[in-house]
């Protein structure tokens, strides 16, 4: 039943819904820093690991599109739960995976559920509040979003280095049956049902397209850019990406209504989003890569590192929130990529030697930095856009930040595969004596540097981009 205005008790809402999406971020998150040891444990490559991380954002950025069909199709209740229990299902096949291919189906699985709960806070958040409010509540938000990753690092490492990374899911299947629970006493509904109808085919064409696209910058790395499978699978994931669109143009009723983009600003944001994007989920993979493999770090060590960083985001986001309702987008967004581009830089050229707290304050930067932007970023672009495409944003903005999260990140870690292997070649004729495990320390170092490289142009590229768009203050 359709609740009013009046008769919302918005924090009690805000508060399931949050504790909700606090859990499908904590999950993306939690194995960030347990893939080098699932490497390990599963004997696969870097390649193939970070199907966890990009395989999981991959399947969230296909269904996000069909997140304005099922908030129309479907009650509040009834999409929250049903996420919820696909993301316990999930992490119960996570926590009794016997091999590499179950433990990533499961991850599928996850994505699924987790993939539908941040367009629908959105989506509430753009009913129940109006624009002078937003900026604030989304600050909110980023608080208890951000906080997921914040403690994730530090939460992975302490149970992989003490008890068994299986006790991830196990712990998260009980706080995800919490969520439930609570949610069955007090989560209410917020907005109309219509009978929607779904474009399967739309759905078939953007899995496909997009699942193509990462699938060959994934192999990138380790089969080669002139690879035949390489080159086929971006090419044809590109034509299919294509077709995608143009049916969305087209089509009366769209599964993704693109026609955001002729919102300047709306444009503006995206292109933005995607570039941070990238930055920050690859150095949320790349930098515990470096820290393990290339540095012999343990994963709670590792965690250890990443944690101040990201409790100064999260609890910099409702600060950020206020400002935005004060100052607008642009100058937000300059100050952050005033912060960010130094942090990357400055691990352009890490060394065996580069010390643990250099790398700590240097992490702290970039996520001061990145709390000026993300979350200021989204409220940005959905707040130009008229109240009636509010749903379609929210859903072209996730879908976009998973999308660029998933291969962004295949890129980076493709550059990082890719150039370590010719570094190690270097090394093994230079000196025929070093041992392999040498080689492989000093090659997964220098290679994490040339990843950083690259991420760094990003960012020079994005503050240019922010100069010159267009970005109304509020």
């Amino acid at each position: 039943m359709l609740q009013t205005n009046k008769e919302i008790n918005k924090g009690i809402l805000l508060t399931v819904l949050i504790l909700g999406c606090f859990l499908s971020t904590l999950n993306q998150t939690l194995l960030n820093i347990a893939l080098s040891s699932l490497m390990d444990i599963f004997d696969v490559s870097a390649t193939t690991i970070q199907w966890l991380a990009t395989g999981f954002m991959l399947v969230n950025g296909v269904l996000i599109p069909t997140t304005a069909y099922l908030m129309k199709r479907f009650t509040t209740r009834q999409l929250f739960l049903s996420a919820m229990l696909l993301l316990l299902i999930g992490s119960i096949i996570c926590a009794l995976a016997p091999s590499f291919g179950v433990l990533l189906a499961g991850r599928m699985i996850q994505a699924a559920g987790a993939g539908i709960i941040m367009p629908l806070m959105m989506g509430v958040v753009l009913v129940i509040f109006p624009v002078e409010k937003r900026g604030s509540v989304m600050g909110l938000l980023g608080l208890a979003i951000i906080f997921a990753p914040a403690i994730a690092p530090t939460l992975s490492g302490f149970v992989i280095e003490y008890y068994s990374w299986r006790w991830l899911f196990i712990g998260l299947s009980v706080l995800v049956v919490i969520v439930i629970l609570l949610a069955l006493k007090y989560l209410m509904n917020v907005s109309e049902t219509s009978k929607a109808k779904l474009d399967v085919f739309s759905v078939i064409l953007s899995t496909i397209g997009f699942g193509l696209i990462l699938y060959g910058f994934s192999n990138a790395g380790s089969k080669g850019w002139s690879d035949v499978v390489v080159i086929l699978s971006l090419v044809l994931g590109l034509i299919i990406t294509a077709i995608f669109c143009i049916r969305q143009f087209h089509s009366e009723d769209p599964l993704l209504n693109l026609t955001v983009f002729k919102n300047k600003v709306f444009t503006s944001t995206s292109l933005i989003n995607v570039l941070i994007t990238i930055m920050m989920y690859a150095d949320m993979i790349l930098l515990p890569i470096y820290l393990q493999n290339g540095r012999g770090f343990t994963a709670f060590d590792a965690g250890l590192l990443l944690l101040p960083g990201a409790l100064v985001n999260a609890f910099m986001s409702p600060v950020t929130g206020k400002l935005y309702d004060r100052f607008g987008a642009k100058p937000l967004f300059i100050v952050g990529l005033m912060f960010i581009i130094p942090s990357m830089w400055a691990v352009t050229d890490l060394t065996e030697s580069t010390t643990y707290l250099y790398l700590m304050v240097r992490t702290i930067f970039l996520r001061i930095g990145l709390s000026f932007i993300t979350m200021p970023l989204n409220t940005a672009g959905l707040n130009a856009l008229p109240k009636e495409l509010g749903t379609h944003g929210s859903a072209v903005n996730n879908t976009v930040r998973q999308l660029a999260g998933a291969i962004g990140t295949a890129v980076v870690i493709t550059i990082y595969t890719a150039q370590s292997a010719d570094h190690a070649l270097t090394i093994m004729q230079k000196d025929s004596g070093a041992s392999s495990e040498m080689i492989r320390t000093a090659a997964s170092i220098l290679g994490s540097s040339d990843a950083y490289y690259f991420m760094s142009i990003l960012a020079i590229i994005a503050l240019v981009f922010t100069l010159v768009v267009p970005l109304k203050n509020k």
